[in-house]
């Protein structure tokens, strides 16, 4: 089988592979002709990679059909579980480089997974890293991509290959470091590798934050997927190295790599897939070494569409008649990551049309939009909102969005802005919609302002979406159920007890943002005025046809969007 290990050797055994290939019983004639043709066009591609994109089945059905032709055993890795020894048997480097996972070590010879069944330049490579015969077994390449980063942890390649380097000292308590370098012939360095690695890993699993957190015994990173933190498998000897790609990430942000007390922030561009990132950075000293997190914000223009954040009915009316009036202020609420940007960019790229002209005031600036004049704050030279939001009224704008009302000034300065016949969007930090008012009027503006001025507020919350693939249906527990909001049905959905692929396991997939709308009135302007709490308006915008975020959530439940215990979760503060 050695000649059909790639496709540009297909033309002298084409008759040898098609035979092959044809008695899988997957390909039809013209398949093979598909695969032929693609093996021409591109020479370096493997045989069973063009029968996979080529020939039309998928790459499991590929391989346990062509496994009992070649003498190969299928292995479905997913409840496959190696012992230390037998993962010892080969170096990370090798693991890596032919993509192979070892399974099992009885009497003398490694069974080692592979994708590719006629490989057999990584037969002869596998042999000598392992020292004795290897044996190969078939799985998908997704498959084995994820038991190797379980099992040795991303980037384990590059971290051996460091420690056998030699380049990096162990690190003692006060974090001294080696020399972070290229390599000779301008060859990436193994540990800018190693953290490329890191933050491609946390792209590709749809991360927002990386967390980097030296402890006593271990460097422990961790992902922010879906709102839930998740420990990243990584070497055990990473800890040797934190100081090096600590250092390393200061050195991408433009950071002083020799100030190890002060908290710094910076900024990192990168460019993933076709698509640029921008990663917002904050060092902070601890104990152990310098605690890093990253943010990961995409900078494409692929925003969420108004009628796709999950509105009800009602609630969509009254934001969509909101957004378009010519003046006015409409704030956002909710915690940090409570997914308030996203609501905004949505809103703005629903009016953003040539007729209307938008300025924004932003820290940072997350999405990048056409048709938008956009200004990033910089307050080491006193560029903050209220300086700029002055400035923009000498713009002629139509709508304006400031990223946040922090203080009395802006807020001041926006009201004047929508009372003078601009639309202001904006954020606020409340719990809910309705605390809104009083947390304005802490800040000094005056009641009859803030009625004047506000035509709205909508208070939001982020819970996990089930994962529509795995999700089962439950009896309704009225245990865990608020029982004030009418059940619309006795059975909801739960989350799988052990996930599936598609979710990683988790039983849950992507998110979904809870809404409560507020809509400004005369009762409401009265009530402001007359300076009432918070619950006191929230009660009489009930009266008026508003959803809690956790009536709101108990919607979501009952259509099979998330679950009971998710919702409160989220809303417990409810």
């Amino acid at each position: 089988m050695a000649v059909l290990g790639y496709c540009k050797t297909m033309n002298e055994t084409s008759q040898l592979a098609k035979a092959i290939l044809k008695s899988t019983g997957l390909y039809s004639d013209d398949a093979l002709v598909r695969i032929e043709n693609g093996c021409a066009d591109n020479p370096g591609m493997g045989l069973a990679e063009a029968a996979v994109k080529f020939g039309g089945a998928r790459e499991d059905a590929f391989l346990q059909k062509i496994g009992p032709v070649l003498g190969m055993d299928y292995i479905a890795l997913e409840n496959v579980q190696p012992r230390p020894d037998v993962l010892q048997k080969l170096p990370a480097s090798a693991v890596y480089q032919y993509n192979v996972l070892p399974v099992k070590f009885e009497n003398g010879i490694l069974t080692v997974v592979s994708s590719d069944p006629f490989s057999t330049v990584a037969g002869d490579g596998l042999r000598l890293a392992a020292g004795c015969p290897v044996k190969i077994a078939l799985a998908p390449k997704e498959d084995i991509d994820k038991a190797v980063k379980k099992f040795y942890g991303v980037g384990a390649d590059a971290i051996e290959k460091m420690i056998e380097d030699g380049r990096y000292a162990v690190d003692d308590l006060d974090g001294s470091i080696s020399k972070i370098d290229v390599g000779a012939e301008g060859e990436e360095a193994s540990i800018v590798k190693f953290v490329n690695r890191i933050i491609a890993e946390a792209d590709r699993q749809g991360a927002t934050d990386i967390h980097i957190e030296p402890q006593e015994t271990e460097l422990r990173i961790r992902y922010r997927i879906d709102g839930m933190l998740h420990k990243v498998d990584v070497p055990p000897q990473l800890n040797r190295l934190k100081s090096a790609i600590i250092s390393r990430i200061k050195v991408m942000s433009n950071l002083d790599i020799a100030e190890k007390r002060l908290p710094m922030d910076g900024r990192i561009g990168i460019r993933l897939g076709g698509e640029d990132i921008d990663i917002r950075v904050s060092t902070m000293p601890g104990a152990w070494g310098e605690s890093i997190s990253l943010r990961l914000l995409a900078k494409s223009g692929n925003f969420v569409k108004m009628c796709d954040l999950g509105f009800n009915d009602r609630d969509f009316a009254v934001v969509d008649k909101i957004i378009r009036r010519p003046n006015g202020i409409f704030l956002v609420t909710g915690p940090t990551g409570s997914g308030k940007s996203t609501s905004l960019y949505s809103f703005l790229h629903e009016v953003n049309t040539m007729d209307v002209r938008i300025l924004t005031a932003e820290d940072p600036i997350e999405y990048q939009m056409d048709g938008i004049i956009q200004v990033q704050m910089n307050k080491d030279i006193g560029l903050d909102f209220a300086r700029t939001l002055r400035a923009f009224l000498r713009q002629d704008p139509d709508k304006i969005m400031v990223g946040e009302i922090r203080d009395r000034e802006t807020a001041e300065i926006a009201i004047n802005a929508s009372l003078t016949g601009h639309m202001v969007f904006s954020t606020l930090h409340t719990n809910t919609a309705a605390g809104a008012f009083p947390r304005l009027t802490d800040m000094g503006v005056e009641p009859f302002l803030i009625a004047s001025a506000v035509a709205g507020v909508m208070g939001q919350r982020l819970c996990r979406r089930l994962c529509q693939k795995c999700k089962v249906e439950v009896p309704l527990d009225r245990k865990y159920y608020d029982l004030s909001y009418p059940p619309e049905r006795e059975t909801v959905w739960d989350p799988a007890e052990h996930g599936c692929e598609a979710c990683s396991r988790t039983g849950y997939k992507g998110r979904r943002a809870l809404f409560e709308v507020l809509e400004v009135d005369e009762d409401i302007e009265s009530a402001i005025i007359q300076r009432q709490n918070a619950t006191q308006i929230q009660t009489l915008s009930l009266s008026k046809g508003m959803k809690t975020l956790r009536e709101d959530g108990w919607a979501k439940v009952f259509k099979g969007v998330t679950s009971v215990k998710e919702i409160r979760r989220v809303t417990e503060d409810q």
